[in-house]
């Protein structure tokens, strides 16, 4: 039987992954598509590939073998697939920008059919996309991370609020007695007031995304003085799902402000607290030093300025 290269490439990413659930969202497949792929693998092969625990999906030792094989000329391959899909339609130039989810659909999204020119869209982890990016594979990135890489800019546009906020029916008169409680100078009464709001805060509802907690965790530590010891009740895909589980709903969340502007102009989430110490991201646009596409790319760039604010 002769080995299908989707099943190598659906091989390739559960290797990297980790787990079958991230090598579907990494893939845009459905995770019985994923087992389907792994299970037609490890028949043409004659081999089990993968130990399967409850967290994890560890490769065995002819699955490592495999995939020292292929794992080059599969990402030689995937880096072709993005360079000769830009002649797929003569006469427009194609580029391809690389962004997380929530950013693409909050700003990017509704202005994709206006563009004079193809696009190919690209979800990630921002120190790959700076890999992508200095390799030639994209040729724009938005990223709150820069690069080191010689032949690569990185211009800042825009800076990101993050802010505590809760649905429209979340009670909130004693989280606003609370903060105006640790408004105080003695460090000593402070310190007490600030442990109150916390344990006030962990008793409450609390959203955040399946990706990691960065955002929650860097607003707690930094206000509230100590590493976050709880886990959210409610762990979902995105950003945009949590403004979406909030809005006209209970519960709190720690996002970015952007991602909920217009839920809170029309009241439907709250916007509760900045924080006593202030947490921005820079973000910054991306892209080679030496790029055919310097029209295209100003194009995408004032969209973004236009939606998200300017420095």
């Amino acid at each position: 039987m002769n080995l299908n290269m989707e099943w190598l490439r659906t091989f390739k990413t559960i290797y990297e992954k980790g787990t079958l659930t991230a090598a579907a969202q990494a893939l845009y497949i459905s995770q019985p598509g994923v087992s389907l792929h792994l299970n037609s693998l490890e028949v043409a092969t004659g081999y089990k590939l993968f130990d399967r625990s409850a967290k994890k999906m560890v490769p065995t030792e002819r699955a490592k073998v495999l995939y020292n094989f292929i794992q080059e000329p599969m990402s030689r391959l995937e880096m072709a697939e993005q360079v000769f899909h830009r002649s797929s339609r003569e006469g427009r130039s194609t580029i391809s920008i690389g962004m997380c989810f929530e950013t693409f659909q909050f700003t990017l999204e509704r202005y994709i059919s206006t563009l004079p020119f193809n696009v190919i869209v690209k979800f990630g982890l921002y120190q790959e996309m700076i890999h992508d990016l200095d390799k030639g594979v994209l040729d724009l990135i938005v990223t709150p991370e820069k690069g080191e890489q010689t032949n690569l800019e990185f211009k800042p546009f825009s800076r990101e609020k993050i802010l505590l906020v809760c649905g429209e029916r979340t009670n909130i008169k004693p989280l606003k007695t609370l903060l105006k409680e640790i408004d105080v100078k003695d460090e000593k009464v402070k310190a007490a007031k600030i442990g109150a709001l916390e344990n006030w805060l962990k008793q409450q509802v609390w959203y955040s995304t399946a990706a990691d907690m960065d955002h929650l965790k860097r607003f707690w530590k930094m206000n509230l003085r100590q590493n976050i010891d709880f886990k959210p009740n409610y762990i979902v895909p995105n950003i945009s799902s949590i403004v979406r589980c909030l809005s006209g709903n209970e519960g709190f969340a720690i996002i970015p402000d952007f991602l909920c502007r217009d839920e809170i102009k029309s009241g439907q989430v709250k916007a509760v607290w900045a924080g006593d110490v202030k947490v921005e991201n820079t973000l910054y646009f991306g892209s080679r030093k030496k790029t055919i596409y310097s029209k295209e790319i100003k194009m995408v760039e004032d969209i973004f300025r236009k939606e998200m604010g300017a420095l």
